[in-house]
C-alpha cells in the first residue's frame, strides 16, 4: 500500500490510520538562495527526507505516512529580493491551525513538521503547542540546522556549505557552481555576545548582510559531504521515529 497520504481513498483513510500512525509534514520555502540554487531548494530538501524517512520507517515497521509538503511557508526575511512567494506569520499559522483541524477528523493523532527553512522553525513551535492544545494531537517538529562549512566561521546559515553540498547530492542539475561566491558575515562572526548562534540573538533580513542574500560559502561545497549529511539527517529521525510512535508525555488527554 502507498505511503502517501493524499493517495489513499476515502475508505482506506478510515481503516489504514490508527491514533498512532505518525503523519509527516514536510515544510520548506519558495525563496532565493543566491546566483548558484534554485528558489525550491528548502522544499526540494523537505521533501527528500521526508520521502526517505517514511520509506525507511515503513520498512522498520513504523506507521508512518507522507503529507504533501507545505511550500509557501514565512520567508519574509528574504521579501526583498525577485522570486520570494511567502506567507505572513499570521497566515502560516491559520494554514498549520486548519491543517491540523482536518487531521483531527481522521483517526490520526501524531504529526511530525519535518522543515528544511530556517524561517519557519520559531513558528511551527508556536503552531505544535496550538494543535496539542485545540485538537488534542500529539505534534512534533524537527529544523535541521545548518552544519557549517570549514570557512564559514560558524555563519553558513543560507545557500553555503551545507545547503550546496546537500543540493549537490539531491539535484545536481539545478546547482551552478560556476555562479557560487563566499559570503561570510564576518561583521556578525566578529562580535562577541550578539549572533546567530549567542547569548543575544537579532532580528535580520538577508540582504542585511550581502545584496546575493547568501550568508555563508558554498564554495567548498561538494556532493560527497551532501550525501552524508542527507544520511545523517534522515537515520537520526528514522530512529526517532521509536520514540515519536510511542511518545507520552506522562498525562495526555484522551
Amino acid at each position: 500500500m502507498t505511503r502517501r497520504y493524499a493517495e489513499l481513498t476515502t475508505a482506506q483513510v478510515a481503516t489504514a490510520l490508527s491514533r498512532d500512525s505518525v503523519l509527516v509534514l514536510p515544510t520548506g520555502a519558495i525563496e532565493p538562495h543566491g546566483p548558484h540554487l534554485p528558489l525550491a531548494t528548502d522544499l526540494i530538501m523537505a521533501e527528500a527526507v521526508s520521502e526517505a524517512v517514511v520509506a525507511r520507517g515503513a520498512a522498520a515497521g513504523h506507521d508512518v505516512w507522507l503529507l504533501p509538503a507545505l511550500g509557501y511557508t514565512k520567508s519574509d526575511e528574504h521579501a526583498l529580493l525577485p522570486g520570494t512567494i511567502w506567507l505572513r506569520a499570521s497566515t502560516l499559522l491559520e494554514t498549520l491551525v486548519d491543517i491540523g483541524a482536518s487531521i483531527a477528523q481522521t483517526p490520526a493523532r501524531r504529526l511530525l513538521f519535518l522543515n528544511a527553512h530556517g524561517g519557519n522553525s520559531a513558528l511551527l513551535e508556536v503552531a505544535a503547542r496550538e494543535l496539542r492544545r485545540r485538537f488534542n494531537l500529539q505534534t512534533f517538529f524537527s529544523s535541521g540546522r545548518a552544519q557549517p562549512g570549514p570557512t564559514e566561521r560558524g555563519l553558513g546559515i543560507h545557500a553555503g556549505w551545507a545547503e550546496t553540498s546537500m543540493m549537490l547530492h539531491l539535484r545536481p542539475d539545478l546547482v551552478q557552481m560556476d555562479q557560487a561566491e563566499s559570503k561570510v558575515a564576518d561583521a556578525v562572526a566578529d562580535t562577541t555576545h550578539v549572533g546567530f548562534t549567542k547569548t543575544v540573538k537579532f532580528g535580520w533580513l538577508s540582504t542585511d548582510f550581502d545584496e546575493s542574500g547568501v550568508i555563508g560559502d558554498p564554495t567548498g561545497a561538494d556532493a560527497g559531504i551532501g550525501e552524508k549529511l542527507f544520511e545523517e539527517r534522515v537515520e537520526a529521525l528514522v530512529t526517532a521515529l521509536d520514540d515519536i510512535s510511542t511518545f507520552n508525555p506522562g498525562r495526555v488527554h484522551s
